[in-house]
């Protein structure tokens, strides 16, 4: 917890973000995203989900247990996921990993669109889908499981096949057909609705909306 402190004050809660996002098309945008969310705001907010390309590539060599082993750590002591789209992000497994580990963990979800953002050259880019979108929960066995949309179907999430828990605010599947990760989170668009100034309620409302 931090904040300042008198003697009526309540503690302020610190709300660590996890940003989950595809680094090779949208670095330029998120970290825009990344430096409004840590340095515009109150010295309390923290960001994860940041690791030098180098620490990628290294991990890529490694295998998917590297890569798998580098989100959780980095997914430590978070309360929300905030998903950064952009043109392409919905297609990406690690993304889609990062969206199965939050669930798994409990954490607020949330998107923010960032295609209307300039990347280094000033350019904006095309509307992609909604990640969230492409993962979600069913009923299998009386326990709940994770599943993917793949090749135009839902599949079993092959990243992460055990049971999982959700949060007890959110509805829960009672059969096989899916429930998207969208139903559960809140997506805006950082241009249009002026995320500078609003990130942080957006992010605070995603923490809440699971008891975070």
């Amino acid at each position: 917890m931090a904040g300042v402190f008198g003697a009526t004050s309540r503690p302020v809660a610190k709300r660590r973000v996890f940003f989950s996002f595809h680094y090779q098309n949208d670095i330029w945008r998120v970290n825009q995203v990344r430096q409004s969310w840590r340095y515009n705001h109150e010295s309390s907010r923290e960001a994860e989900g940041f690791y030098d390309a180098s620490i990628w590539e290294r991990s890529k060599l490694t295998g998917p247990d590297s890569l798998k082993n580098l989100i959780r750590d980095g997914m430590q002591n978070t309360s929300v996921t905030c998903v950064l789209i952009g043109s392409r992000t919905y297609e990406r497994r690690w993304v889609r990993y990062e969206m199965a580990r939050s669930v798994i963990k409990g954490n607020g979800l949330l998107g923010v669109r960032i295609h209307l953002m300039a990347d280094r050259n000033g350019y904006a880019s095309q509307q992609g889908p909604n990640p969230l979108e492409y993962i979600g929960v069913y009923l299998s066995n009386g326990v709940v499981k994770l599943a993917e949309h793949s090749n135009g179907q839902w599949v079993q999430y092959a990243d992460y096949t055990q049971a999982v828990d959700l949060p007890p605010t959110w509805l829960k599947p009672h059969n096989t057909n899916v429930i998207r990760l969208s139903r559960y989170a809140g997506v805006y668009c950082y241009r249009s609705q002026n995320g500078r100034e609003n990130f942080s309620s957006w992010a605070r409302q995603a923490a809440a909306d699971v008891g975070r």
